[in-house]
């Protein structure tokens, strides 16, 4: 047999080494390679990503949409509010003492400073706390009113008297909250006449609540 002529003899030999490179590459590749400690296929350790801190979180104050609009009552409690008339003409302050047993005297925008190191003062809403509406043009005497009902974070039930500057006791009168932080500061209050809240908007002092549990630092 006569011999392999020099082409084909390198051709043969480039082939093989061509085979030889794949099966090498192919070893390496799945990580059975003699060198294993610099091979990049090994598998890594996979890491479970770092959870975050835990803190406590605050609560958001709700945004209010359009403080202009005639908001409308829930349909739940649409037909809640109610007015009743005493046997004789009261005032806002007197109804309050009855209601929630706090002794506090004077006109009603007076109460807020006369009730400091007495009672609680909060600057949120709390069930059978007073709520003291500053002294204004409007309310030369400011009002109380009292809380009855908690609706939502903008949104409370209150009693009260003499609202109408008739002696009369309104029950079950929605109050809605309309600052911008969410802090109780600025309210409206339900016009039962209209059916809708009413457009002026008032000033709130804060709550008074008989028990000094619930205080809050002033």
């Amino acid at each position: 047999m006569a011999a392999a002529s020099p082409a084909f003899a390198e051709t043969e030999r480039t082939v093989s080494d061509i085979t030889n490179d794949i099966t090498h590459e192919m070893i390496g590749f799945f990580g059975f390679g003699p060198d294993q400690a610099n091979n990049p296929t090994d598998p890594q350790p996979v890491l479970a990503p770092a959870k975050p801190e835990l803190k406590p979180r605050e609560i958001a104050p709700v945004p209010l949409a359009d403080v202009g609009a005639p908001l409308r009552l829930p349909v739940a409690v649409a037909a809640a509010p109610s007015v009743e008339t005493p046997l004789h003409r009261l005032f806002c302050v007197e109804y309050a003492r009855m209601r929630s047993g706090l002794e506090v005297f004077g006109d009603a925008k007076h109460w807020w400073n006369r009730a400091k190191n007495v009672y609680a003062r909060l600057s949120h809403p709390v069930e059978e706390a007073v709520m003291v509406f500053a002294g204004s043009k409007r309310l030369k005497r400011g009002h109380v009113a009292v809380v009855t009902g908690i609706v939502g974070p903008r949104q409370i039930i209150v009693d009260q008297a003499n609202w109408q500057n008739h002696g009369e006791i309104d029950h079950s009168t929605p109050v809605l909250d309309v600052s911008r932080a969410n802090d109780w500061s600025r309210v409206r209050v339900w016009d039962i006449r209209s059916g809708s809240f009413g457009a002026h908007v008032y000033a709130i002092s804060g709550f008074i609540a008989k028990s000094l549990a619930t205080a809050s630092r002033d």
